[in-house]
């Protein structure tokens, strides 16, 4: 019997969307601007924050530091991880910590080591497919529910499975963000209890991507229940320091494994993954993560306040999508969010805009930085959604950038008062193009 289709509507001889390529076209076969390819695809949405000096000072201090690192991480890195998962309610040993150079190597050991098929929501974050994809795991997107994303619905998760199995399938890892890139949502927790009851029920292995954790824009009116609270032998913990406590170039991200046999196994197995891959965080680079994950003031109150900023502007960004006729979940974490451009077809299709890549290439064009589309995130290369990222809007050095945190109102100031503009006008005038165009 053939195989369940990986990508649900978009054939795995084709470019795999949560690779980053656009469905029904290869890189290379008619394609000579190589759209799509994964090198090309979108990272992590950056802070656009000049370094915190304190933090510039511990990896200037470390840099005379030539040796070389054990795989997995230093003690005193691990302790550090340990001390971060405790003051979150989720206690954690050294020997269930492992660290790496970004949380894509991360994600690959896990998914070596556990073998089988992987699952992830649709959309889900632009990094997570492409490590199954090039270990020949297939991938299945599953829906996720109108309220969030990053957890896949757990009806649509069950009949993927069910589906996936009766077609020869073996689904055994299932990664998921409780704070999600690339909508900026968070799941609430009884959504989150009815997907991991589902997914454990199935004998699934959860990778939780918790990058985003840290970035509640409103923390008081937000509830964040990790799935590692609910059932911790289920459960694997990414977390990559970019997110909220390391520049986005300075790679460093730890893990947290199952306090349980099966855990000591995975952990095991993660580890001669790493190993083989000379997978090692540069001693330097492990000072600075080690400083960060002890959370001392200087580094919180930077978090706090570039959440504080990006929660400020993302809201403002928003706003601008909505009042344009594009829907938009309210963005609850990070410094991205997610807009559907769906009801603006029509005057879309007028400038020749007529799925994500080509809508991608228009925005980009025209706000002048980086908007991927959908279809970078596994969804659906005809509808027109897109991620747009609030570092581009905080201006082009790193003075503008650190006038930005002081300001008391981001918004009033001229550089950023400048570029939320234009972006209301390139929308403003999609809209207006939406009001006049002709029905056809």
């Amino acid at each position: 019997m053939r195989r369940t289709d990986p990508e649900d509507d978009a054939p795995e001889r084709h470019a795999a969307p949560g690779a980053g390529s656009p469905v029904g076209r290869v890189p290379g076969d008619d394609d000579p601007e190589g759209h799509g390819t994964v090198r090309q695809g979108p990272h992590l949405p950056e802070d656009g924050l000049p370094v915190l000096p304190e933090l510039s000072a511990v990896l200037a201090a470390s840099a005379g530091r030539a040796h070389e690192e054990p795989a997995g991480g230093a003690p005193a890195l691990l302790d550090a991880a340990c001390g971060y998962w405790n003051r979150r309610g989720l206690p954690t040993d050294p020997g269930h910590v492992a660290a790496a150079p970004g949380a894509g190597a991360l994600l690959l050991a896990l998914t070596a080591a556990l073998g089988g098929d992987v699952l992830v929501p649709r959309p889900c974050a632009a990094w997570w497919a492409p490590y199954a994809r090039l270990l020949g795991r297939p991938v299945f997107h599953v829906p996720t529910p109108a309220e969030s994303g990053g957890v896949p619905d757990p009806y649509a998760l069950l009949e993927t499975v069910r589906r996936v199995r009766a077609e020869g399938g073996d689904p055994r890892l299932l990664v998921l963000s409780v704070a999600d890139d690339p909508t900026g949502t968070v799941a609430p927790p009884e959504l989150m209890h009815e997907t991991v009851e589902a997914a454990v029920g199935e004998g699934l292995h959860l990778a939780d991507d918790e990058t985003w954790r840290d970035t509640l824009h409103d923390p008081h009116a937000t509830v964040l229940l990790s799935p590692a609270e609910m059932l911790p032998d289920h459960v694997t913990v990414v977390t990559d320091l970019a997110g909220a406590l390391l520049p986005p170039g300075w790679p460093a991200a730890v893990a947290r494994f199952p306090a349980s046999a099966a855990g000591n196994g995975l952990h095991a197995r993660v580890l001669d993954v790493l190993t083989a891959l000379g997978a090692r965080i540069a001693a330097p680079l492990t000072a600075a993560a080690g400083y960060v994950l002890t959370e001392p003031e200087s580094v919180t109150a930077r978090r706090s306040a570039a959440v504080r900023l990006h929660a400020r502007v993302a809201a403002a960004v928003h706003a601008a999508v909505v009042a344009a006729g594009a829907t938009a979940r309210p963005p609850q974490a990070g410094r991205h969010l997610y807009a559907d451009l769906g009801p603006l077809r029509d005057a879309l299709g007028a400038r020749g805009v007529g799925d994500a890549q080509e809508l991608e290439d228009f925005l980009t064009a025209r706000l002048g930085m980086p908007a991927p589309g959908g279809h970078r995130f596994g969804d659906d290369l005809l509808a027109l959604r897109v991620r747009l990222s609030t570092g581009p809007l905080l201006g082009d050095t790193d003075e503008r950038r650190a006038e930005c945190l002081a300001a008391p109102d981001p918004l009033e100031l001229p550089h950023v008062h400048a570029a939320l503009t234009g972006l209301k006008s390139v929308f403003g005038d999609l809209c207006d193009a939406q009001r006049w165009e002709p029905p056809r």
